[in-house]
């Protein structure tokens, strides 16, 4: 299917005319004597679980990446679950919520959030999904799935809409296994008809079990952010940055952000906060948070917590520039990547974070140019890392200077628009240059 065309009769006159007018619009023009065939810009619809103000790295990277598409002249859509209650109350793992259909609008992108009547294991039931991708062929000229995501991948399944699609691959289904073998089953459904993949990184290409025998229809394309607002934080970020080091007493402040779940290894930084000087802050929420909270009380470490569940975009920034450093101890490949460490990198605040086998997390941060990575699950590792940091402000320096340059240059939201564009328009067959999908990166 490929996006619908119009033809347009001109006088060689207006031909001139049109084309210097379109010159530097992202539309191909083909002259064809005196007829232009000028397709329509690509209308394309992201499948994602939920979206903002839902927290969470596919929801961050489905609104950066909607949001720039929009800017760059496509016709975006983004359909997700309503993860809000008629309260207004984040009920996205409450297993008996019901929440409502709601149609809005992010800027210039269409949002269609489905409600739900029940969640069982990450599966939200919904009416209407199959519907709306029955009729998308007549909305849209491709689709574009975010995985995992078990709600859209069992619809796309059923509904079999007869458009292109393109499947971002954020990371493997790895510790629920209730749903991890039966959904096999949906994923080869789905993925036989994949147009193509993408992978934020080489590393999380080679190891999936899922990617590596789709290797050559896997492109590489890291993810990135607009830079902007942690670059040039606004005066509400400075401000909140400025209370959060008044608090801190001069003392060093570290920085966790993340949903409590159980692959974001929290508990050992908890552990390392003993061995180390200065306070922690947890910004998040989730179900882990009754037993991080325990754990904080025995090892006599509560008062040296903060605990900060909800923060307005402006306060997280401002926490990014308060802290020495960001840890980032996840334990599991369920982290594939880690958005908020290019978050952290781009305020200038240098992460700590860990090699994980088969994991894409070390690629984002580098040990040594923008951080140090240390071993999963290692209290020990992590509390020397930053003990380091604490004590060698030549080294903070340094790897400060180093996080802000590195998102700056192989992060920016610019580069992985162009190169999804790139992708979209290799799958559409609309020129010949974009199928060799030159910008980007190989795998290997």
């Amino acid at each position: 299917m490929s996006p619908r065309y119009r033809w347009l009769h001109l006088t060689k006159y207006q031909s001139c005319l049109f084309d210097s007018a379109l010159s530097n619009l992202p539309v191909t023009i083909i002259g064809i004597q005196s007829r232009h065939y000028v397709p329509l810009m690509i209308r394309v619809c992201h499948l994602a679980k939920y979206y903002a103000p839902f927290r969470g790295g596919i929801e961050t990277h489905v609104q950066a990446i909607a949001r720039a598409q929009n800017a760059s002249g496509l016709d975006v859509t983004v359909a997700c679950i309503n993860h809000l209650d008629d309260r207004n109350q984040d009920v996205w793992c409450d297993r008996l919520a019901r929440t409502s259909r709601q149609s809005a609008t992010d800027g210039g992108v269409r949002l269609e959030k489905f409600g739900k009547f029940g969640t069982l294991a990450r599966f939200d039931f919904c009416t209407g999904l199959l519907g709306f991708l029955r009729n998308a062929p007549a909305n849209f000229d491709i689709l574009h799935l975010h995985v995992p995501n078990p709600t859209f991948s069992i619809a796309v399944a059923a509904s079999k809409p007869s458009l292109p699609l393109v499947v971002t691959y954020h990371s493997d289904i790895v510790k629920q296994r209730f749903i991890r073998q039966p959904f096999r089953i949906v994923e080869k459904i789905v993925f036989n008809r994949v147009s193509q993949f993408i992978a934020a990184t080489a590393a999380y290409a080679n190891s999936s079990e899922v990617l590596r025998s789709r290797l050559n229809q896997t492109t590489v394309i890291p993810f990135g952010l607009n830079l902007d607002p942690y670059t040039n934080p606004s005066p509400s970020a400075l401000r909140f940055r400025d209370q959060l080091l008044q608090r801190s007493g001069g003392l060093p402040l570290w920085l966790c952000v993340g949903r409590f779940v159980y692959y974001k290894g929290f508990e050992h930084a908890i552990r390392a906060l003993p061995q180390c000087r200065g306070r922690l802050i947890l910004v998040g929420s989730g179900e882990l948070k009754t037993s991080l909270v325990s754990l904080a009380v025995e090892l006599g470490v509560a008062d040296r917590i903060e605990w900060l569940e909800k923060l307005s975009d402006d306060e997280l920034v401002g926490a990014y520039h308060a802290a020495t450093a960001f840890w980032f101890p996840s334990i599991v490949r369920s982290e594939a990547f880690g958005l908020v460490q290019i978050e952290a990198m781009a305020s200038g605040c240098p992460v700590i974070n860990t090699r994980i086998p088969g994991s894409g997390v070390a690629e984002v941060s580098l040990d040594n140019v923008s951080g140090i990575t240390v071993a999963p699950a290692s209290a020990n590792e992590l509390a020397a890392a930053a003990n380091r940091l604490d004590t060698q402000p030549e080294l903070l320096a340094r790897l400060s200077k180093g996080a802000a340059q590195r998102a700056s240059e192989h992060f920016s939201i610019q580069q992985m628009v162009e190169q999804t564009n790139d992708v979209y328009r290799s799958v559409l067959g609309l020129s010949a240059e974009a199928s060799t999908a030159s910008s980007a990166a190989p795998i290997g």
